[in-house]
């Protein structure tokens, strides 16, 4: 049986849960989430918790158990706490910056790549140099802050580029120049 998938989800006061059908929505303090979750596994809530439980040990339904189980997880956590990343921007003339609701990023190229924050997710620039990408939804979260760091990826050689804050950048020795001729 799943690890993951039959571990209790606590419901925390102020969070309403409601199913119809396939469908889970998850009312909090931050906002609400609905999600098309798998037909195949029971979901219960019951005494404050939820509890994900399988038909069988088909390899699909074990799949989808553990799955299922952590994004209603990460819906409570989301409406409760919501999700942030940060970005680092490391580079000489590298910055970021908030213009008529866009993110402006000035990254080496010819031109400032502006983009626009989705529905739900909310951008803030502390400095030049950070940037933190907020939101109820973890995947959209996630996604948008992967497309920001994909504007600039950071390279090994001057570690120069966009980065996660937590992420730690390998670097590589460059050439030795004339010492290699000898």
């Amino acid at each position: 049986m799943s690890r993951i998938g039959r571990k209790p989800i606590a419901i925390p006061a102020g969070v309403n849960i409601e199913r119809q059908g396939n469908a889970l929505t998850v009312k909090g303090p931050k906002g609400t989430l609905t999600r098309e979750l798998c037909p195949d596994i029971q979901i219960e809530v019951e005494e404050g918790q939820i509890l994900c439980s399988r038909p069988s040990d088909h390899p699909r339904h074990r799949s989808m158990h553990g799955l299922t189980r952590t994004l209603i997880s990460n819906m409570v956590e989301g409406v409760t706490n919501g999700f942030s990343v940060t970005l680092d921007i490391l580079g000489v003339g590298y910055r970021a910056t908030m213009e008529d609701g866009h993110l402006a990023l000035a990254v080496g190229k010819s031109h400032p790549v502006r983009l626009k924050p989705w529905e739900g997710i909310e951008v803030e620039v502390p400095a030049l140099n950070k940037v933190i990408v907020k939101g109820i939804d973890k995947e959209k979260v996630g996604t948008f802050a992967a497309i920001v760091r994909k504007q600039r990826l950071p390279e090994p050689y001057k570690g120069k580029g966009i980065k996660y804050s937590t992420e730690v950048i390998r670097r590589k020795v460059g050439k030795t120049g004339a010492a290699a001729k000898k």
